[in-house]
């Protein structure tokens, strides 16, 4: 092949993988585009009978980046993200240790360093800890390299998610539903160094509640912004992180103490607290159709009104290791319930925020009820609340009840469940049959899907609320994201919701497409480099032929005997 042909044919193979380039990383960093991925928006009278039918309602980002301001984005607009983990050196093999270990020793021993009074068995241990050095040493040290790399890309692969959703559907607020981190077992300098690479990496640009904002719930409140509002406390809320506690943070009851408890509330934030938004009503005609103990105290209305409550569940069921933190847990909710409106009223919505799933029966979701508890007692792991800690949220915190006559008739206040720590997530909808006996009537569990086709939530005598346990964010279970819309109806004066998901997909696409971008670019900066120096006067051709394609090596010429003669006597033949 001549030079020309050799330099064409890597232009072209260069152009076709500067394409290919091009487009996985388009696909890569627009990727809630390219699978649709957005907050549904409200119902607008044109399309409001086709609410249940997810397809055909419009999501903000489609409106905004393809069919115009038409119509307006839901005022609240939580992203959740469930579980990012983060690892550290529990997770690395020969952390702490020489990286060659065996090795060392087989040294020490080798040089008489060590107490070892026979040759014998010295030289026994020599050859045991070089045997080591392959079998354990090698891998060992190959593992921990992996392992190094696969975190520091798990921190900008979790980045990228929580950059590019929040970038491209414009979230009013956002949360990260516990587990934090990796791991509660760890010390205080490892935990500093896992929390500097969650605000540093994973959610860089991301901001803690401030300690004065994250109110403990009070009859007088201060309310904690304007829902609907394009203003600087409006961007402030886009920044910050609502982290709630999970059990890789502080531990179950059996494992929470103080001294953890605090080290995740420095770091991350208050663990329990409520943050309440209102959405203004600008019509005078509707305000006055609000409930006003002088002027209007016979309405049922309040200003329309959003309530989150940050929920530390982890040492609700017991036994509990320190019973004065799951004493204020219990007080804390308590307090939310007493400060809560009364059921009668409309126009207030509560969204619990919280990690631990409700109870559910074993074939709702991917994993049946589990307990364990240390042998001293307490708590140690638990993958689901008990049937007793959940009824404390349905019947406490949004009054719900079989009894029909209940205030409201048992319905109860309006709302959404969100929580994490089952990986694989899970949608349902719980709700009690008012028509059974009294000595009858116990919480059931539906899939949501299953109960939206059976119109549950529509029907009288069952009331309910649903409950969205969130997929890990996390590589292995696709990197998914929750957009939860939340809009107001004046007609009916209640809050209403929406929910759907958007997955990344595994780290391998995350890492291929970064490494061949790169390979990439090496390629690209050294054909330049080429194309360069011929433009200035370089002769490639020669250079080729004289350093690649040699010239063929012509054989000596072998001189005969005859040959030699004839030169010697000028061609002439002499009588000897």
């Amino acid at each position: 092949m001549s030079p020309a042909a050799l330099l064409s044919l890597i232009r072209n193979v260069v152009r076709i993988l500067s394409v290919v380039a091009v487009a996985c990383t388009l696909h890569l960093y627009f990727y809630p585009f390219f699978r649709g991925c957005a907050f549904p928006l409200p119902p607008t009278p044109s399309n409001a009978s086709h609410l249940v039918a997810d397809s055909l309602v419009l999501n903000d980002s489609q409106r905004e980046h393809s069919f115009g301001p038409a119509g307006g984005p839901a005022p609240f607009r939580l992203l959740a993200l469930g579980d990012p983990q983060l690892e550290g050196d529990t997770a690395i093999r020969n952390y702490g240790r020489p990286a060659f270990f065996h090795l060392e020793w087989a040294i020490r021993h080798l040089m008489f360093r060590t107490e070892q009074p026979s040759l014998r068995k010295r030289f026994r241990q020599i050859t045991h800890d070089l045997v080591d050095v392959f079998f354990d040493d090698i891998p060992d040290t190959l593992e921990s390299i992996r392992k190094h790399i696969d975190l520091f890309g798990n921190d900008f692969y979790l980045a990228h998610i929580y950059r590019t959703m929040r970038w491209w559907t414009k979230p009013t607020h956002v949360t990260v539903l516990g587990d934090l981190l990796g791991s509660q077992w760890i010390r205080d300098r490892e935990f500093h160094r896992r929390s500097k690479r969650f605000w540093s990496r994973s959610f860089r640009g991301a901001e803690r509640i401030p300690d004065e904002v994250a109110q403990y719930p009070a009859e007088d409140y201060n309310v904690s912004g304007i829902l609907g509002a394009e203003d600087s406390e409006a961007a402030v809320w886009q920044r910050r992180l609502i982290n709630v506690v999970g059990n890789h943070d502080i531990g179950y009851a059996g494992d929470m103490t103080p001294e953890l408890l605090d080290r995740f509330e420095r770091a991350f934030g208050k663990a329990a607290y409520e943050l309440r938004f209102e959405l203004p009503i600008e019509d005078p005609v509707t305000n006055a159709t609000i409930f006003d103990p002088e002027n209007n105290p016979t309405s049922n209305r309040l200003l329309p009104e959003l309530r989150i409550l940050n929920i530390n569940n982890m040492n609700l069921d017991t036994p509990a290791l320190n019973e004065s933190l799951q004493d204020y847990t219990y007080k804390f909710i308590n307090t939310i319930i007493s400060t809560s409106s009364a059921v009668e009223f409309k126009g207030h919505y509560t969204i619990v925020l919280t990690h631990i799933p409700l109870y559910k029966p074993e074939g709702v979701c991917v994993d049946a009820p589990f307990f364990d508890f240390h042998e001293g007692g307490g708590v140690k792991e638990q993958n689901q609340l008990s049937a007793d800690a959940s009824r404390g949220f349905l019947e406490g915190i949004y009054g719900l009840s079989g009894d029909v006559n209940a205030p409201a008739a048992g319905t109860g206040r309006r709302g959404v469940i969100l929580n994490g720590h089952d990986h694989e997530g899970c949608d349902t909808y719980h709700y009690i049959n008012q028509s059974l006996p009294s000595d009858e009537r116990k919480w059931q569990v539906a899939r949501w899907d299953a109960a939206r086709k059976d119109e549950l939530p529509e029907k009288t005598g069952l009331p309910g609320i649903r409950e969205i346990t969130v997929r890990s964010m996390m590589a292995d279970f696709g990197g998914h994201a929750g957009l939860l819309s939340v809009w107001f109806d004046q007609d009916s004066w209640e809050w209403k919701h929406e929910f759907t998901v958007c997955a990344l997909g595994r780290q391998y696409y995350w890492w291929f497409v970064h490494i061949f971008d790169i390979i990439l670019l090496v390629i690209l900066v050294a054909y330049g480099a080429l194309e360069i120096s011929i433009m200035s006067g370089f002769n490639a051709e020669a250079w080729f032929q004289t350093k690649l394609v040699p010239l063929s090596i012509q054989k000596p010429e072998v001189k005969s005997e005859a040959k030699k003669t004839n030169e010697k006597t000028n061609g002439h033949i002499t009588k000897k």
